[in-house]
């Protein structure tokens, strides 16, 4: 079995291309990151980015045990939706192929106002996008300064979801 990490800066795209990838690729499964609830989560991007990035911080341990308990399982191919790609020390033995989707800040930015800001008030999205900018945005980069390079592929976020998507199971498919 190959454990494929799939990552990108949050609203990148990670969800809606692994769940397209898992109807397209017979006997695959998948593991979402944000389905859990981690001891170590961080609270504070912008504190975290300033002492140093740590992802280590984060107790991976219950993605871990699925993982392991996966690979054991008799699938081809296991999909995490993580956005970490190798950073994690915990989980860096168990990926097999790690592929960053490469979304523009803006894209992504715009992305996450539109799913989750569904019902806000325009306060309330100047209010985030005040928050972005000040606190959060650092988050982002760090995020491009060390998970992209540190993934095996990188795709380009621009591109359509059918051309990510064929571009990403040919990876797979050649591992």
């Amino acid at each position: 079995m190959k454990t494929i990490a799939i990552a990108a800066v949050t609203a990148g795209g990670k969800t809606t291309i692994v769940n397209e990838l898992k109807k397209q690729i017979a006997n695959t499964k998948v593991l979402h990151f944000d389905d859990y609830s981690f001891e170590g989560e961080v609270d504070n991007y912008y504190e975290w980015t300033k002492q140093g990035a740590d992802y280590n911080v984060w107790n991976l341990s219950p993605l871990v045990k699925d993982v392991i308990d996966i690979k054991n399982s008799g699938c081809d191919y296991l999909l995490l939706d993580y956005p970490f790609a190798y950073c994690h020390e915990g989980l860096r033995e168990y990926i097999d192929c790690a592929i960053f989707i490469d979304t523009p800040l803006d894209i992504a930015m715009a992305r996450r106002v539109l799913r989750d800001m569904k019902n806000a008030t325009g306060d309330e999205i100047r209010q985030d996008m005040d928050t972005y900018l000040k606190y959060a945005r650092v988050a982002y980069i760090q995020m491009l300064k060390d998970v992209l390079p540190a993934s095996d592929y990188v795709i380009d976020g621009t591109k359509e979801l059918d051309e990510k998507v064929d571009e990403i199971k040919k990876i797979i498919l050649s591992l």
